[in-house]
């Protein structure tokens, strides 16, 4: 038997303000991933900060925090066996310049800090990201 798993994935400022949506949803169309829900926002400063907080104290946090509420953001919830590693492998690295070639990424990032797109790392991290954003009766099935 197949086990699904769902994920978490936020279309970043820089790639809504480049136009971008209509393609990275494409991408994960197409490449098998179930869209639950979707929705497009823009959060503040502190919910930026309350989703972030594992960062708090790192480097990045303030620019981090800055960019993510400085426009729309589309989240989306998505479900597909193996979801977290399959996104993950279809972002792309982090960094841009690192990103093989096909890769959310490599396609619509600038750089290492608008890189287009996020997506939860593991299964506890993707529950705390999909309630963030969605109650459980937002999520299509």
């Amino acid at each position: 038997m197949k086990t699904l798993q769902r994920t978490l994935t936020i279309i970043k400022p820089d790639a809504v303000r480049r136009n971008a949506i209509g393609d990275i949803i494409e991408q994960f169309e197409k490449n098998g991933f179930c869209i639950l829900a979707m929705k497009m926002l823009q959060i503040s400063k502190h919910q930026a900060e309350q989703f972030y907080a594992v960062h708090a104290g790192r480097p990045f946090f303030t620019s981090l925090t800055d960019f993510m509420s400085s426009g729309a953001i589309v989240v989306l919830a998505l479900e597909r066996e193996n979801a977290i590693a399959d996104l993950r492998k279809l972002m792309g690295a982090t960094n841009p310049a690192n990103a093989e070639e096909g890769t959310i990424r490599k396609k619509w990032a600038t750089n290492i800090e608008h890189n287009a797109i996020h997506g939860s790392d593991a299964e506890e991290t993707a529950r705390f990201e999909l309630s963030f954003f969605f109650a459980g009766y937002e999520l299509a099935k």
